[in-house]
C-alpha cells in the first residue's frame, strides 16, 4: 500500500465512507467496511478517526464541499442577478440529479446524528455548515455588485439553506424533474426581489 499524507489519506476514507454509507446506510455502515471500500487496513482507518463522530463529522464537511463547490464554481458575474442566482441554483439542481444519493445521505446523517447519544452537536455543526455556506455564497454573489439586502445576510442564508433542503427533500420523496423549472422560476424571482441595487 502506497505511504500518503494523512489528510489526504482522511479525504481518501472520508469519501469511501460516503459510498458506503450511501450504499448501505449509516447504521450499517462499519469502519471494517469503510476501511475494506477505500482499499486499506483497519488500522489504517483507526490511524486517521479515532472515533466515529470524527469520521461522521468529516463526513458531513465533505457533503457540504460537494454541493457549495458546484455552486460557487456557477456563481460567476452574469448579465443580471437573476441569472447569476438562476445559474447557482441550476447548478445546485444539476448535482441532487446528478448524486441523489448523496443528498438522501445527508438527510440520514441529520436524523442519526440527532438519534445517537452524544452525536447531536453533529446534526446542529451540519446546519451551521449550510448557514455559513450560504453566507460566503451570499457575499461572492456582492461582489463586483453595488447591492443591498432587503434582509440581514445571515437571515437570508439560514432561509436559503431550508428552502433549498425542502426543495432537495421534496424531489428525493417525489421524483417530480418536471415541477424544477416552476420552482426555480419562483425562487429565482424570490430571491432577486430580496436583493436590491443601491
Amino acid at each position: 500500500m502506497a505511504r500518503m499524507p494523512s489528510a489526504e489519506r482522511r479525504r481518501q476514507l472520508t469519501e469511501a465512507a460516503i459510498r458506503a454509507m450511501a450504499r448501505d446506510g449509516v447504521a450499517k455502515t462499519t469502519t471494517r467496511s469503510i476501511a475494506a471500500e477505500a482499499g486499506v487496513s483497519l488500522s489504517v482507518f483507526h490511524y486517521c478517526f479515532d472515533s466515529k463522530q470524527a469520521l461522521v463529522e468529516s463526513v458531513i464537511t465533505t457533503l457540504t464541499d460537494h454541493s457549495v463547490s458546484v455552486v460557487t464554481r456557477a456563481l460567476r458575474p452574469r448579465a443580471t442577478l437573476a441569472d447569476t442566482v438562476r445559474a447557482g441554483f441550476q447548478a445546485y439542481w444539476d448535482h441532487v440529479r446528478a448524486h441523489p444519493d448523496e443528498h438522501m445521505l445527508t438527510y440520514e446523517l441529520t436524523q442519526y446524528a440527532l438519534r445517537e447519544p452524544g452525536f447531536e452537536h453533529l446534526a446542529r455543526r451540519q446546519y451551521e455548515l449550510y448557514g455559513i455556506a450560504y453566507t460566503d455564497l451570499i457575499q461572492r454573489l456582492s461582489q463586483g455588485r453595488d447591492l443591498r439586502l432587503r434582509v440581514p445576510a445571515t437571515a437570508l442564508a439560514r432561509y436559503l439553506a431550508a428552502m433549498t433542503d425542502g426543495l432537495t427533500l421534496n424531489y428525493l420523496v417525489l421524483g417530480d424533474e418536471s415541477a424544477w423549472a416552476d420552482i426555480l422560476d419562483t425562487v429565482v424571482t424570490h430571491v432577486a426581489g430580496l436583493v436590491r441595487a443601491h
